[in-house]
């Protein structure tokens, strides 16, 4: 089985389900949860790659950029019966060299708990000179 990474530009209706349902799968939502911020969200990104198997969205990832200096990689999914084929991997490398084709080079990240090997392998370090913040949904002053 072939696969296949592509930058998309421009989100289809089918393939915002395919996400939805890629976003149950991993247990980031859950299938009763509105996934209509997916399509928004992912068009609204400064890159973002979907990989295929047999032309069926199988895995995902994205960036928040200024695109000129610098980047958040998040929501980086594979569906479970794909993982640890390396395809996490090049999806993460795809946004990677389409962010410094554009310039970007301070790329950061944040791993759900447990990750930190798998980033490590990809040339990711921790970072003990910065604090991560979390403002809480709705709870701005």
């Amino acid at each position: 089985m072939e696969i296949t990474y592509r930058v998309l530009k421009d989100i289809t209706p089918e393939e915002a389900s395919a996400m939805a349902k890629l976003y149950v799968v991993t247990g980031w939502i859950e299938s009763s949860e509105a996934a209509g911020f997916i399509i928004e969200g992912m068009k609204n990104s400064a890159v973002a790659v979907g990989a295929y198997a047999d032309g069926e969205l199988i895995g995902m990832g994205r960036a928040l950029s200024d695109n000129v200096s610098d980047a958040y990689i998040q929501d980086i999914a594979v569906s479970p019966a794909f993982r640890r084929h390396g395809i996490g991997k090049n999806i993460v490398k795809t946004i990677v060299a389409e962010l410094r084709k554009r310039g970007v080079d301070w790329i950061a990240l944040v791993g759900e708990p447990g990750t930190e090997e798998f980033y490590k392998k990809l040339g990711f370090e921790s970072n003990p000179d910065f604090t991560f913040w979390k403002l809480p949904p709705r709870k701005l002053g």
